[in-house]
């Protein structure tokens, strides 16, 4: 069995940097890949971006490329998820995923899920 755990969820500024991170603990086995998703309330969970562990491949939505950069530290069995220029739209509830059976950005794809962390940013 896999736990995986978000962190660093913050209340911040329109236009600030903040990185959040997911570590991973117990049977990581089928982490072959780990993902982040956002979601508001209400509205469908939109996947942000996904890393290959073992090539440290990224791979990112359009909505937020250029902006995010998703990378690892292997011995931390964690995967961070760095956001610049954060808008108001962007406060969600952001969660990862691990253990991807079919397309990463689809929520349903995924085997294993964190509790998520919010992310509030104000104007």
């Amino acid at each position: 069995h896999m736990e995986l755990v978000e962190s660093g969820g913050d209340s911040v500024q329109a236009g600030t940097s903040l990185t959040l991170s997911c570590t991973a603990t117990g049977d990581t086995s089928s982490r072959n890949l780990v993902a982040w998703f956002r979601q508001a309330p209400g509205k469908q969970r939109e996947g942000v971006a996904a890393l290959f562990i073992s090539r440290s491949r990224p791979v990112y939505g359009a909505s937020v490329k250029g902006r995010v950069t998703i990378s690892q530290d292997t011995e931390k069995n964690t995967v961070y998820l760095q956001m610049e220029s954060l808008t108001p739209e962007e406060s969600d509830m952001y969660y990862c995923a691990a253990g991807l059976r079919g397309n990463w950005d689809r929520p349903q794809a995924w085997k294993s899920w964190g509790q998520g962390t919010q992310v509030t940013v104000s104007s």
